[in-house]
């Protein structure tokens, strides 16, 4: 603001005019130098004619000095600011009296005269819009001293309604910023939300598809006993035969291995299981065992589950006592209790008690897989068998290096199909998932008469082994129904091993009046070998065959009377 001042002065010659001081506000204050305060007595006319305009008395008496005041004059065109000189002294004032600043426009503190007086030049000071001094007077000029602009203060007053506005606008913009947070926040949180739901859909769809659950994907979702896709799920299957070497009977199951679902499962197949015999008549699974061998066995399995059995595990009942006490007792949820076979007083203590937990050693595993109660059925005995298998798989190794040393240490001749090495291998990760709770041990359903319905079988045969159930033919075998007649409950049971065993259907004739003689009745000629062959196999005599009338469904009719001497098959 300072500055303009300067700057006109330049602009306009600096030799025409002479700093004098510094007004209250600290402006400098210039008027014109001695040499041209003569030329400016003879102002033009219009300037004088006009002096009352711009604050000068237009009655002052001639000749005298009219005081510097408010006013304006008018200089070469351009308007000119009147001024006081407050720090003017000597003889720059032209013997003019001291002037009151204060003093009304246009009057002198010497009094006013009549005559107008001339504007005084030295009363006149410079303004920018002034035309400078001529060159040459300029040079004759002194140097004025040059002022910078930090030794000027500025003082800016606080302006109360200032600071409101600035508070205001600042808590406006601090509201509509804590909105636009909140809903980017909101957005993101949404956006979180939908991804984290996406993953989540996209997890479960994928663990269904890998665990073969998904609908219509799942081997238990057709109606018609087809297998459908179950997402490709990869299994190992190998068959034990655990075989009672003083009993002579046997017990079969399948080991499975699900390593797409990272499950473990024992199949147990009842020794009824209808089975198409290697000249392709039917026979039961405890006769192909034994008559058939192993490879025959194993692939008429493979053709009644629809499976792919790799290989062949026999196991008779010292090696599973061997096994057991290598891996250091097992425990068992036992259902009852088991006599010792080498007690000699009746009453003894049982070889095994019935209870939780029950840790069995070799000999005690042993008699518990292979007991029998009167009573019981082949399913009973075989749910045991299972335990005890579940058991060897929760304390073996889950190393299969150390599984392998484990089975080669029994000594076993073991069958063609399988290695110590593969059975070890097997057996060690079917014992990380009994350890880890991914094992399970179910039951095969087969009807009475040895065959597989597809409801019954479903969720054993196309969830657990992969395959389709396909019973033989019933026309293939012999049907004989028998009724009990005897008087005793458990000879129609035993009746029934001895007849699947021997290659016949069992149909379940329910129970007659107690009579003393056995019959064998056939309906149909072709049928009279059929029924000569069903009294051999039951221990009936010939002469107890006759013709007669039977029941649609079966081809040969048994009643069992009191001469029936029942074996356990």
């Amino acid at each position: 603001m300072n500055d303009r001042y300067d700057a006109g002065a330049a602009d306009h010659g600096a030799d025409q005019y002479q700093l004098v001081g510094y007004d209250e506000y600290g402006r400098p204050v210039y008027r014109l130098a001695e040499e041209q305060q003569t030329q400016q007595q003879a102002y033009d006319a219009y300037a004088q004619q006009h002096q009352q305009d711009y604050g000068y008395d237009p009655y002052a008496a001639a000749g005298q000095q009219q005081p510097p005041g408010y006013g304006y004059g008018r200089q070469q065109s351009a308007p000119s600011y009147g001024s006081y000189e407050p720090y003017a002294t000597g003889p720059h004032q032209g013997g003019a009296p001291a002037h009151d600043p204060y003093a009304p426009t246009g009057q002198s503190t010497a009094g006013a005269g009549t005559a107008r007086q001339p504007l005084v030049a030295e009363q006149t000071a410079h303004i920018p819009q002034q035309a400078g001094p001529a060159d040459e007077e300029v040079r004759g000029r002194p140097e004025e001293p040059q002022y910078q602009t930090e030794q000027f203060a500025f003082v800016e007053e606080p302006d109360g309604d200032s600071e409101d506005v600035i508070d205001w606008l600042k808590f406006t913009e601090n509201r509509t910023e804590r909105r636009e947070e909140a809903r980017r926040r909101a957005r993101s949180r949404m956006v979180a939300l939908v991804v984290a739901l996406a993953l989540v859909a996209v997890g479960g769809v994928g663990y269904l598809w890998y665990a073969g659950k998904l609908p219509g994907l799942s081997s238990g979702d057709s109606a018609d006993g087809t297998t459908t896709a179950t997402g490709a799920q990869k299994r190992d299957v190998i068959v034990v035969h655990l075989h009672d070497t003083k009993g002579g009977d046997t017990s079969t199951a399948l080991l499975v291995d699900n390593t797409t679902t990272k499950r473990g499962t024992t199949v147990l197949l009842p020794n009824s299981l209808a089975l198409t015999g290697d000249d392709g008549t039917t026979t039961t699974l405890a006769k192909s065992v034994d008559d058939d061998g192993s490879d025959g066995t194993r692939d008429a399995l493979d053709s009644v589950l629809g499976t792919d059995i790799q290989g062949t595990w026999r196991l008779d009942t010292p090696y599973l006592q061997n096994l057991v006490d290598l891996v250091g007792n097992i425990e068992v949820d036992t259902d009852t209790d088991v006599p010792d076979p080498a007690a000699k007083k009746k009453g003894a203590a049982p070889l095994v008690n019935q209870g939780q937990d029950q840790t069995l050693s070799g000999k005690m595993a042993v008699a518990y897989a292979t007991y029998r109660a009167p009573g019981d059925a082949q399913n009973a005995q075989l749910e045991r068998f299972g335990q005890v298998m579940q058991g060897v798989l929760r304390k073996l190794s889950s190393d299969p290096q150390a599984a392998t040393v484990t089975i080669q240490t029994l000594n076993q001749i073991l069958d063609p199909s399988l290695t110590d090495k593969d059975i070890g291998t097997f057996l060690a990760g079917l014992s990380d998932l009994a350890k880890g709770g991914d094992y399970k041990t179910d039951l095969l359903p087969v009807q009475g008469d040895g065959t597989l319905s597809a409801q019954a079988s479903a969720g054993v045969v196309k969830n657990v082994l992969g395959g389709t159930a396909k019973s033989p033919d019933k026309d293939a075998a012999v049907s004989v129904s028998v009724q009990n007649a005897t008087g005793v409950k458990e000879n129609a049971e035993k009746a029934r091993v001895v007849l699947l065993n021997g290659g016949f259907t069992f149909l379940e004739g329910g129970t007659a009046g107690a009579r003393a003689t056995s019959e064998v009745v056939y309906a149909d000629a072709a049928d009279k070998a059929n029924a000569i062959e069903v009294a051999k196999t039951l221990g009936l005599p010939e002469g107890s065959v006759t013709k007669g009338g039977i029941s649609a469904s079966a081809d040969v009719l048994v009643v069992l009377g009191q001469d029936y001497k029942a074996s356990s098959g």
